[in-house]
């Protein structure tokens, strides 16, 4: 049995033997907790069948658990002077493929396709880098891969936004973009003493398990999450209020747009974060005449 990377002690080894420095614009915090990552791959239900997909594997302390489990793990590394410390880390696992990009530029279909084509199950599991995290959740969702979705660790206060309900303070439009694409569930809290070097914050894994199809059907999907942003614009404003300052051609609309809320049984009065998904799909499928292409 090898030994885990993710110890104080053997990760402190690995960084003075290659002299790495953390670099806090990438926002590099490594796991000495191998329990926890253990824990990580058990809720991505990580089989002989999946092919992982990892962002930000750092010296490889979740890559090996994965690997230990995956018929196949790709990851994605953007810093440079890491891709020796992996080829090291990770020589004894014969089933990891390192990139060395930027995920938010990479093909992931293209990758997936060349890479992953013979497993049968797809999963995305990381240790996001909290300074892109929503960019990479929003890219992996819009691009509807082809995957049973993932599970994340990122900002806890930023998981707890993407599993919020309506009318609570955390509920906003990266809520709703989420739970459109997957059901959301916050999985664990992780407290910031398991990092290296500490973050000033604690973290939580959630799992976003993608959905065959969307909780609501809406005519344009454009105009869906157009509305859906302009209704948080300023949270403490009005839904009309919103709606006419922050739609394109809203101010041009107001009367439209008033006289579509009240049709709807929605006072105009009341704030977007007390809508619920399936409110906001009908209001953006009556304003989509008014504002689709």
């Amino acid at each position: 049995m090898y030994k885990d990377i993710a110890t104080p002690r053997r990760t402190k080894e690995i960084l003075e033997r290659y002299g790495f420095s953390f670099k806090k614009s990438l926002g590099q915090n490594f796991l000495i907790d191998a329990n926890i990552l253990r824990k990580i791959v058990d809720v991505a239900d990580i089989s002989p069948d999946t092919g992982a997909i990892e962002i930000g594997p750092g010296i490889g302390a979740l890559t090996e658990q994965l690997a230990r489990r995956a018929k196949k793990v790709v990851a994605f590394e953007i810093d440079g002077r890491l891709l020796p410390i992996l080829a090291d880390t990770l020589s004894a696992y014969d089933n990891v493929r390192i990139f060395h990009q930027d995920v938010l530029k990479a093909d992931l279909h293209a990758v997936i396709a060349e890479e992953l084509a013979d497993v049968s199950d797809r999963m995305v599991v990381a240790n996001l880098p909290y300074y892109v995290t929503t960019p990479i959740i929003m890219k992996l969702l819009t691009e509807r891969l082809p995957i049973r979705g993932m599970v994340v660790m990122l900002q806890k206060e930023v998981a707890d936004r993407l599993a919020a309900k309506p009318g609570t303070k955390d509920y906003g439009s990266l809520t709703i973009a989420v739970q459109y694409y997957t059901e959301a569930e916050v999985v664990m809290t992780v407290p910031r003493t398991v990092f290296m070097p500490q973050p000033n914050v604690d973290s939580a894994v959630i799992r976003l398990v993608k959905r065959q199809h969307p909780p609501v059907v809406v005519d344009d999907e454009g105009v869906f999450f157009q509305v859906v942003r302009a209704s948080f614009a300023q949270r403490r404003k009005t839904l009309f209020n919103n709606l006419t300052n922050n739609l394109p051609g809203g101010k041009e609309n107001k009367e439209k747009i008033e006289r579509v809320l009240v049709a709807l049984g929605i006072d105009p009065r009341r704030r977007g974060e007390t809508l619920d998904i399936a409110e906001f799909a009908s209001l953006s499928n009556a304003l989509a005449p008014l504002f689709g292409k």
